[in-house]
């Protein structure tokens, strides 16, 4: 099992626990968390997958992906009540899988042998678009669109950390650690610490 394909599944272990604990907060069936939790596991990847024009579709080429989402979903319903705080852990979670996903997005771009734009795009893609998926059927408001949230921020970060190792000549798996880890530690302080970005403010126009 190469590098990459590990990074995909423990992208979608950990987006899929993140998908089942707001499917919590919702108070939906189990089948509603299978079907969050598969949603945000999958949501980037797949994106990422198509615009790429990689033919099939990582899980349609490997349905253990939903196995293992399903799975995922079907312990976060039996053990959720046992969590102190839910958000905080979907918080902490969605920090680990944006991290791990950019570093797969990232990756796989980078062996398809496209232009580094496009590299940057698939791994802020795949980080950001499942957890979007997620907040936006569950009618929560996505982190990715919270007033000076540095959630996308983070996960470009992370892809140029990639791109940059590239350019030195490290290998991919290396490359994919410092991506991850770089995520990882921009949204970690983010969230410890209170990071934002500047937002906009609007003025009144000038006569």
């Amino acid at each position: 099992m190469s590098p990459l394909v590990l990074l995909d599944y423990a992208s979608v272990v950990i987006f899929a626990l993140t998908g089942a604990l707001v499917a919590s907060r919702a108070q939906l069936d189990v089948v509603g968390f299978a079907f969050l939790a598969c949603l945000t596991a999958v949501g980037g990847g797949t994106t990422r997958d198509l615009l790429l024009n990689r033919h099939p579709v990582f899980w349609v080429a490997e349905p253990t992906y939903l196995g293992i989402a399903c799975a995922a979903a079907l312990l976060v319903f039996f053990t959720a009540h046992l969590l102190e705080s839910r958000a905080k852990a979907i918080l902490w979670l969605d920090a680990a899988a944006l991290s791990v996903a950019v570093a797969a997005g990232s990756g796989i771009a980078m062996a398809e042998g496209v232009s580094w734009g496009v590299v940057l795009v698939m791994g802020v893609m795949s980080g950001c678009l499942g957890g979007l998926m997620r907040d936006v059927v569950a009618n929560e408001v996505p982190l990715l669109l919270k007033q000076g949230e540095p959630y996308a921020t983070c996960a470009l970060g992370g892809a140029v950390a990639l791109l940059v190792a590239t350019w030195l000549g490290l290998p991919p798996f290396l490359a994919a650690i410092i991506c991850s880890a770089v995520t990882f530690a921009l949204r970690a302080s983010a969230i410890a610490f209170g990071w934002g970005i500047p937002v906009y403010k609007s003025r009144p126009p000038r006569v």
